[in-house]
């Protein structure tokens, strides 16, 4: 099992010196990657549900504060060694799919071939309209579309593409990713599109869990996985070799400011409690687990990252 955990991209710590004391001490910890989030902007008013909290509520749209995701994810490529660096996710209809390629591609060349590519399709209509996209309502074809872009542009001598939303040809396309064929692409997302959209153009299903709006405890992983391998060999490819990454937030009780509770949540108590809840997932077929460490207080935040490589990455 390898471990990662989120950068914060908006609040207190989510300013150039905190940030980078929090990747360099990850990248020193011994956690194999970092993840943030995607928000170009928050609009004033959002009636889309949120799928992550029971009510739907965002609780990201109270200040509407976001840093730009791959911008800090390049800004900390250039003071990290190891460690790999993670949109999670990068919601793919955001962006020009030759700009964003063009700035993936930078990113990888410049950390050296750590990019892993978390990609999403996103939830939030009101941010679509805002940005003026493709329509919200055909944002899983555009994803689909934009990922065979950027692998055509990552992979070809000569790129081109004829497509519903997009079109090129007669172009250069360099540097390319240092990673070949091209960097991992993990695909976000619950649903059975999802899924097969992991299977067919991805390099892993990136899911939600251990929440109350998205528990996905062991045994409906287990048949989760179940389907994404039937949509692997539909499409030709070994389920084997697709890496399961599952974003979790870490309850314990130990920790300051942790919720706390009679009836003990996945990744809470103690650290052989929490030990054994990686065990069972890594025996479903768990490769990665990143969880939620962050605190509007950076020495909190990194107390906390101490804790988990002391007494989780070291032991597990």
């Amino acid at each position: 099992m390898e471990f990662g955990f989120y950068l914060p991209n908006n609040g207190p710590t989510a300013q150039p010196d905190a940030l980078a004391e929090i990747a360099k001490r990850g990248d020193a910890l011994g956690f194999h990657s970092m993840v943030v989030g995607d928000h170009v902007l928050v609009p004033e008013k959002i009636d889309s549900p949120y799928p992550y909290t029971v009510s739907g509520e965002f609780p990201g749209a109270e200040t509407g504060e976001y840093l730009e995701q791959l911008t800090l994810l390049t800004f900390l490529a250039g003071i990290t060694q190891k460690i790999r660096l993670v949109p999670s996710v990068m919601i793919v209809p955001y962006r020009n799919p030759l700009l964003a390629a063009k700035m993936l591609a930078t990113l990888d060349v410049l950390s050296n071939g750590r990019l892993t590519l978390g990609v999403g399709v996103g939830w939030m209509e009101e941010e679509f309209v805002a940005l003026d996209t493709a329509p919200f309502a055909e944002r899983g074809e555009v994803t689909n579309e934009y990922l065979r872009i950027f692998k055509e542009l990552w992979t070809s001598d000569n790129p081109s593409f004829d497509g519903k939303y997009y079109q090129f040809s007669g172009i250069n396309f360099l540097p390319r990713p240092v990673q070949k064929p091209h960097p991992p692409i993990w695909v976000g997302g619950q649903s059975r599109r999802a899924m097969r959209r992991a299977a067919q153009l991805g390099n892993g299903w990136h899911p939600v869990g251990a929440i109350p709006a998205a528990p996905l405890e062991p045994e409906d992983l287990a048949g989760d996985l179940v389907s994404l391998n039937r949509y692997a060999e539909a499409a030709g490819r070994d389920p084997g070799e697709l890496d399961v990454a599952i974003k979790a937030p870490l309850y314990d009780s130990g920790l300051p400011g942790s919720p706390s509770s009679s009836a003990r949540r996945r990744f809470s108590g103690q650290p052989e409690q929490i030990l054994q809840d990686i065990q069972t997932y890594a025996d479903v077929g768990v490769t990665h687990t990143i969880f939620d460490i962050r605190s509007s207080d950076l020495n909190q935040t990194t107390d906390r990252m101490a804790w988990f490589a002391e007494e989780i990455i070291t032991k597990n």
